[in-house]
């Protein structure tokens, strides 16, 4: 069956895209073709490259109905967008093809799962979401003529077929397939399903696997379920949560549980729990299990709530991806680095050592929009500890964006209210952080359009999107109170 939409949007990504300047985007951060991303799916290492599939919609800048783009990479961090590889048509995926996962098959090809959305009633009506297959070679692919493989008659009762979405699927180690799909129950709790397979096309559920008990938000989208240093970890991004002192302040965020997996009953059981991002913009992340043993996440760097931002709907891209980022345990608790190959495109290195903070200051050398920094912010005298240290960045004679540290209450704050919106969006998130007489370690990644900041080796991380023109390049420091600063930077260059 020849999929015309398909044929239209692939004819249409191409023309539009070449239209766009390399200039206009980040260097290493995903963006989509040409319009508008959200999810990242289908994330996977399948014949010699990374691919990331990504909820897409190639003819505006908003979200409508959705196909799934495309893209490949050698190391993560360069990538070459190729068509698209779904559309909805389909019966079964009519208003859209929602988010899910992929693997490769015995026999060399590579299996897509996905939610098909219809919708009864128009375009008002409610959502009927089902999984469906689609299975290609790493350019072309077709859907399977089964679809759907699992719908409202494969979930337990008292489930909403309304919300049954973002299958994320792994093979066992004795060959079989598994998945994690999202749904809620009549109440709006979030519940994580477990479903099984002997060949990744027949499937048939297997248990609860995690439940919401109403501490984290209602309906759980995107989860994605795998062992990390001896321990099983969950990720699930909840609709609608309510902030816990300085966790989970994003409405619609993201939670970290890490626990064990109880096979016998078929159970998740949670021992801890925290937010994966302690910024504005993040969302839906999935993992991978790179060739040589690392577990990588990357998500989406942006926010529900901020879709609409003045200053936006100027450029012919919206949404990107985040850096992708290394994950390990220490201590129970989730850590995150930046993925060690962007060390290979550092330039030009500036380091300063026993700078003295007070009054604001600039520093030759420092400055940029595609960069790395690592900042150590300590107080000058440790018996009058500074009130408040402040980096100005993205900045130029009108816009700045900011991020500050408040030793005595142990927060640091991103703030980009000055960065050139028009409307009074979410501009602010603090993040509770370990610190000890002052002392903070932050390392910095600036790419265009983005900020990263991973906090005390990556025990916790804050990421936001930059609104600011790419040319606002200024850097400055200001402390209330004396601090000492050590500070190393590097340009980061695209390597092609």
């Amino acid at each position: 069956m020849v999929n015309y939409n398909l044929i239209f949007a692939r004819a249409y990504e191409k023309e539009e895209a070449s239209k766009i300047p390399a200039s206009s985007r980040p260097i290493f951060h995903l963006t989509p073709w040409i319009g508008w991303m959200n999810d990242p799916n289908g994330f996977s290492y399948y014949h010699g490259q990374y691919h990331m599939f990504y909820q897409y919609h190639p003819y505006d800048t908003e979200w409508d109905a959705m196909h799934w783009g495309h893209a490949v990479s050698h190391d993560l961090l360069h990538w070459t967008h190729l068509p698209c590889v779904l559309a909805p048509e389909s019966p079964y995926d009519s208003f859209g093809c929602f988010s899910g996962s992929a693997m490769e098959l015995p026999d060399g090809r590579q299996l897509l799962m996905y939610t098909g959305v219809r919708k009864d009633g128009g375009y008002k009506g409610k959502d009927y979401q089902t999984q469906c297959l689609a299975v290609g070679d790493g350019l072309n692919y077709t859907k399977y003529e089964g679809n759907p493989v699992l719908d409202a008659s494969d979930l337990p009762a008292d489930l909403s077929p309304h919300d049954f979405r973002d299958p994320k699927m792994w093979r066992t180690k004795d060959g079989s397939y598994r998945c994690v799909i999202g749904a809620r129950r009549m109440d709006k709790r979030g519940v994580l399903l477990l479903y099984g397979s002997e060949d990744g096309f027949s499937w048939h559920f297997e248990s609860i696997l995690a439940e919401n008990d109403g501490r984290f938000g209602l309906m759980w989208e995107c989860p994605d379920f795998f062992p990390l240093d001896g321990k099983d970890v969950l990720f699930v991004s909840p609709q609608d949560m309510l902030p816990e002192g300085f966790e989970y302040h994003n409405g619609n965020g993201t939670v970290c549980q890490i626990g064990r997996f109880d096979e016998e009953t078929k159970r998740f059981l949670p021992e801890h729990h925290q937010a994966i991002d302690y910024g504005i913009d993040f969302y839906a992340p999935q993992t991978i299990l790179t060739p040589d043993g690392r577990r990588v996440m990357i998500g989406w760097m942006q926010n529900w709530d901020t879709c609409k931002m003045t200053g936006y709907e100027e450029r012919p891209w919206f949404g990107q991806m985040t850096l992708p980022r290394e994950l390990s345990i220490r201590s129970g608790r989730l850590y995150q680095q930046p993925i060690r190959e962007l060390s290979l495109y550092r330039g030009q290195k500036v380091e300063y050592k026993n700078v003295h903070v007070s009054d604001r200051k600039t520093l030759d050398g420092i400055e940029g929009r595609s960069i790395e920094m690592d900042i150590r912010i300590r107080p000058e005298d440790a018996e009058k500890p500074y009130l408040k240290f402040i980096m100005y960045f993205a900045q130029d004679d009108k816009y700045y964006s900011m991020l500050s540290f408040r030793p005595h209450e142990s927060l640091l704050k991103i703030d980009r209210k000055f960065s050139g919106s028009r409307r009074a969006y979410i501009h602010q998130r603090r993040c509770l952080v370990a610190q000890k007489n002052g002392e903070i370690h932050l390392h910095v990644i600036l790419d265009r359009f983005s900020i990263e900041i991973f906090i005390n080796d990556g025990e916790q991380v804050m990421t936001a999107t930059i609104l600011t023109d790419a040319d606002a390049r200024g850097i400055s420091f200001e402390s209330d109170g004396h601090a000492v600063m050590d500070i190393t930077k590097y340009s980061l260059f695209d390597g092609q």
